[in-house]
């Protein structure tokens, strides 16, 4: 949707790019260019929706909504800015007005099923005097149409590349979305923003939805959308159609939307910018195949392409970032013994845990394997009826995990058959933790609860607001685990009472961790934090550079923990201080693990790292076909860990 923007402002997500051709009203309520179109009047700064969020200024206006940029005043003592789009209805067609509205719901519904650091937070969504709100993320940044403009001419090959690997990241997790993948269909320079830790984010989820194989309406960018869109059909490889357009674009500053259509392959990228690589206009040039069969068969698929060009091969993963000193380039250090790896049917998110001489592995095709420890074979499989995100964990003679379905399932160790099942309100993704026989979890419902293992019956539960996917930390007889709502809270374990909770800035999906009369945890707020065990007052904090969702391992004087930054952290556990860091340049969610004297962990590049514990010097690397956000387990010389290409894999520690 094209919008107006204010001279000087900062763009918010859901700010579509600017009309070439027109300037903002001082009073919002006209747009003057090829003739005057009314839009509706502003809201002024200091008005205040639901009591709550109140208008600071205008960001944009467009077609069917303005975008005010916002605070929450819920939360009193910071200051927490916020993006507000209003969709207010122009047309004057009934029909119109109703489907504006539902894509307008659709795309809140939508946004709030995603979790991705390249993907805007919504926060909430309302009526309020007729009109609907979006409350989401204030992005700081630009959109690289804006950067492009100011530039004045091509961009640098480098950065672009750097950009690309993020966004086919992004990609592939939306394309990889259950049950149906999500097709963005409008990927362009003005619906992707670059803040100014050159971090991208994808913007305008307005017309984004699950996968279409049949003629339907038209919709995209003439210049970026790929033939088959124009047919109402959309795909998957659309989306990289439109990704090889930008880049064409960004590389060239060659506007598609003043070419004919699909007519790149009369403008060879090299041709209008001969400083690019052969190798990156080659994986562009792929990509814009008019034939999507002839395109890359995947978003991930493009990705390790364009980290093989030379711009990027001699960096390590997807930021570009450097590697940490004394690091060996990739492809020049030593990986190690592969002893079986185990094909599942989807993605292994779940951890494993390794029990009497199996693994236990949860896998989003709905089944908990368990595998021969030794040799990889299958020795049993219970099917639940949702994805298993969470990990698995033994106690007695039972293995137990949560599902999608929003249950929690017992099953015999050595046979798979199911003892009892435990159902929450919605999914869960934490995972279990035990004591005695009290069996401790969260759920997307917004509780916490305490289980009987020998019946599965409820013990109590607990209230908070948001869904909780960390999972319990049990020391002495409390328990303490995060929630989506920013707070870590600290439980009575016996009866659920609340014995403190301390706020953080962002959801916490890291699980804490027990060392020094300290709970330690990571935030969605770039921050690591060392807690008081007994009144939750920070001891100190940590920060990185993007979100900490790796949980902390405290061993020795220091404490590991990986962040969304690229890095895994060595910090000492008396005062916060850094001791070391270890850059792979690729998202790490996986929680290290350390077994004589070497730490272990996966990374979103698809590669699984062992390092030196003392100075963090990489021993081995071993590249797997997808990345790896399960968490290692080590045992008997081997280390177990699953990874998205849908294996579990073993490899000699």
């Amino acid at each position: 949707m094209a919008l107006i923007k204010k001279p000087g402002t900062t763009r918010s997500i859901g700010v579509g790019r600017p009309q070439e051709d027109a300037e903002a009203d001082p009073q919002g309520t006209t747009v003057p260019g090829a003739g005057q179109r009314t839009v509706a009047p502003v809201m002024q700064p200091g008005v205040v929706l639901q009591g709550r969020y109140a208008i600071e200024d205008t960001l944009g206006i467009g077609g069917m909504s303005v975008v005010y940029r916002g605070r929450d005043l819920r939360f009193k003592d910071v200051v927490r800015p916020c993006a507000i789009k209003e969709m207010y209805q122009s047309a004057p067609d009934s029909n119109t007005r109703l489907l504006n509205l539902k894509n307008f719901e659709r795309e809140a519904g939508l946004l709030a099923t995603l979790q991705h650091p390249a993907i805007p937070r919504v926060y909430d969504f309302f009526e309020e005097h007729g009109r609907v709100y979006l409350i989401l993320e204030l992005i700081q940044g630009k959109d690289l149409e804006t950067v492009l403009d100011e530039a004045g001419g091509p961009l640098a090959e480098e950065r672009v590349a750097r950009w690309a690997v993020q966004l086919c990241e992004v990609l592939t997790y939306l394309h990889n979305q259950q049950p149906e993948p999500i097709v963005f269909r409008d990927m362009k320079p003005s619906n992707v923003m670059v803040t100014p830790d050159e971090r991208i984010v994808l913007i305008d989820f307005g017309i984004a939805r699950g996968l279409v194989r049949t003629r339907g309406t038209v919709i995209g960018t003439e210049g970026y959308s790929p033939p088959e869109q124009y047919k109402g059909i959309a795909e998957p490889q659309g989306d990289l159609y439109a990704l090889g357009a930008t880049l064409h674009h960004l590389l060239t500053a060659s506007d598609p939307r003043t070419e004919t259509p699909f007519t790149f392959h009369e403008r060879p990228l090299r041709q209008l910018n001969p400083v690019v690589s052969p190798e990156l206009e080659a994986v562009i040039e792929k990509a814009l195949s008019y034939d999507m069969k002839t395109r890359w068969a995947s978003a991930d698929e493009m990705r390790q392409a364009l980290l093989q060009t030379p711009t990027l091969r001699s960096q390590s993963g997807a930021s570009g970032a450097a590697p940490a000193k004394g690091a060996t380039p990739r492809g020049k250090v030593a990986s190690t013994e592969l002893v079986w790896r185990f094909t599942c049917e989807d993605e292994v998110r779940s951890s494993p845990h390794v029990s009497n001489g199996m693994v236990f592995i949860g896998c989003y095709d709905t089944n908990l394997y368990a595998l021969d420890a030794g040799r990889g074979e299958f020795r049993w499989k219970y099917a639940t009826e949702g994805g298993i995100s969470s990990s698995p964990t033994v106690w007695n003679d039972i293995v137990i995990v949560g599902s999608e379905d929003g249950a929690v399932y017992a099953c015999d160790l050595r046979r798979g058959t199911l003892r009892w099942t435990f159902r929450t309100g919605k999914p869960v993704r934490s995972s279990p933790r035990v004591l005695e026989r009290v069996i401790f979890i969260g759920s997307d419902d917004q509780h916490f609860y305490a289980i009987d293992g020998l019946r599965g019956s409820q013990i109590w539960k607990y209230r908070t607001w948001m869904p909780i996917r960390s999972s319990a930390c049990i020391a002495g007889d409390s328990v303490y685990f995060g929630g989506g709502d920013g707070f870590v809270y600290a439980l009575n374990m016996k009866n659920g009472g609340v014995r403190w909770k301390q706020r953080t800035q962002q959801p916490v999906i890291s699980s804490p961790a027990f060392a020094e009369n300290m709970v330690i945890v990571g935030s969605m707020d770039y921050t690591l934090y060392a807690l008081d065990s007994e009144g939750g007052w920070p001891i100190w904090k940590f920060r990185t550079n993007h979100y900490v969702n790796s949980s902390p391992l405290p061993f020795g004087t220091r404490v590991f923990v990986g962040s969304v930054d690229g890095c895994m952290y060595a910090i000492e556990l008396k005062n916060g201080k850094p001791g070391w860091k270890y850059e792979t340049g690729s998202q790490i969610t996986s929680s290290p693990r350390i077994e004589q004297g070497r730490l272990y962990f996966g990374a979103a590049d698809g590669c699984v790292y062992c390092l030196d514990v003392a100075n963090g010097a990489l021993i081995w690397r071993y590249e797997t076909g997808g990345p790896v956000v399960s968490t290692p387990a080590i045992s008997e010389g081997l280390v177990y860990i699953g990874s998205l290409d849908h294996a579990v894999y073993a490899l000699r520690a």
